[in-house]
């Protein structure tokens, strides 16, 4: 955006969960214009080879997302599902723009509905979730931090916080609206202050106990990311033993992984 001169005027500074940010924000754009901006590698120092895809795809709306699963699923004889995130619903309700009514709307355009569809929708928020909890009945997932707390919490004044989430009262208190966590991989295998792995948690068997999918996020193959474990080399932007630390997660009975490099995630459940 910064780089559109024509949209200069509406860099502006607001408060968003509490936060003061500056910058450019979706609500002051209508959708033609943000369709004039185009994709970019978020991380170009460590994946120099996807630049090359720079300024080439447009921002998709969510039905051209379900479009493009749908037909992806027809070309490749498989279900492929879609993944939405409702980002700050608390802000996007007080500014008259909730998010609950198009999501559920458009999943219904498309009869995307019951739990058995190939669609989860997450936040790191409770309350948009308990909401779409009454409105549909597909599969919810409650996004859980290493750090911080619901920003729902936090403006009700709850003291809860995502560590209280995780723990097994929490995670029973969660399984009354939603059907899985995507947990911060350090909720499942914390690092020291070095990186190196801790002892894991029992937050996958205390969710499964309470019948909740554990997913986990992010897994991305290059050393800066992995834990000092799975490093191999001193280059921070070179690949590690990624395979590894899926097999360790994987072993402790994770349900599903957010990762930047999917394939990885594929093989390494394979060669299970």
């Amino acid at each position: 955006m910064a780089a559109h001169p024509e949209f200069a005027a509406r860099k502006a500074t607001k408060t968003i969960d509490g936060v003061r940010v500056t910058g450019w924000f979706t609500e002051d754009f209508t959708l033609a214009e943000l369709r004039t901006l185009r994709a970019k590698e978020r991380l170009p120092q460590v994946r120099v080879t996807n630049t090359a895809f720079d300024g080439k795809l447009p921002v998709p709306t969510f039905q051209e997302v379900i479009d493009l699963a749908r037909a992806e699923s027809k070309a490749r004889g498989r279900t492929i599902g879609v993944y939405p995130e409702t980002k700050h619903p608390s802000y996007f309700a007080s500014i008259g723009l909730a998010l609950e009514e198009p999501l559920v709307a458009t999943l219904k355009a498309n009869k995307l509905t019951h739990r058995e569809d190939p669609v989860f929708v997450q936040s790191f928020e409770t309350a948009n979730l308990r909401k779409l909890d009454r409105m549909i009945d597909v599969r919810l997932v409650q996004l859980m931090d290493a750090t911080g707390a619901p920003y729902d919490f936090t403006a009700a004044g709850d003291p809860r916080g995502y560590a209280d989430l995780a723990t097994a009262a929490g995670l029973a208190w969660v399984a009354r609206y939603a059907d899985g966590v995507g947990l911060n991989k350090n909720l499942i295998v914390p690092r020291d202050a070095a990186g190196k792995l801790l002892a894991p948690t029992s937050v996958i068997r205390d969710a499964h106990r309470v019948k909740l999918l554990v997913h986990a996020w992010t897994f991305r193959a290059e050393n800066q990311f992995l834990p000092a474990d799975f490093r191999i080399g001193a280059d921070p932007n070179a690949r590690g033993d990624i395979t590894a630390e899926y097999e360790l997660f994987y072993g402790l009975g994770l349900d599903g992984a957010f990762a930047d490099q999917p394939d990885t995630a594929v093989a390494a459940r394979a060669g299970l």
